[in-house]
């Protein structure tokens, strides 16, 4: 479930950005704040469970390829090969992160104990 709210956390993290960037009127701001406390909350709730460290690589890798790609495809940034290259190494890294990182709450399992 704690990767569940680290993936949850980089998926509004990608509005709040563009909130960030685009927001004009009151509508779009409360919205982008909105969208901010979602992602803390999430990212909150994540590092009860994992190593805060491992959390926020993953939060901050995971978000900011997503919003470079949207970049590429919604809002015409310059495209290059040695970018897309990057962007496929933070993916890498992100996956690597969390196929060595074990929850808490799984090893309490495995361990016999709850969390």
């Amino acid at each position: 479930m704690a990767w569940l709210y680290v993936l949850a956390a980089a998926i509004v993290e990608v509005f709040w950005v563009i909130g960030l960037k685009h927001a004009d009127s009151l509508l779009e701001w409360t919205g982008t704040v909105l969208a901010i406390v979602v992602s803390f909350f999430c990212i909150i709730r994540a590092c009860e469970k994992l190593p805060s460290g491992t959390v926020y690589a993953v939060f901050t890798g995971s978000g900011a390829a997503a919003i470079v790609l949207l970049d590429f495809f919604m809002f015409g940034a310059d495209f290059s090969v040695g970018k897309l290259l990057f962007i496929g190494l933070i993916i890498v890294g992100v996956i690597g992160i969390k196929i060595t990182t074990d929850d808490q709450e799984e090893v309490a399992h495995e361990q016999g104990g709850e969390s």
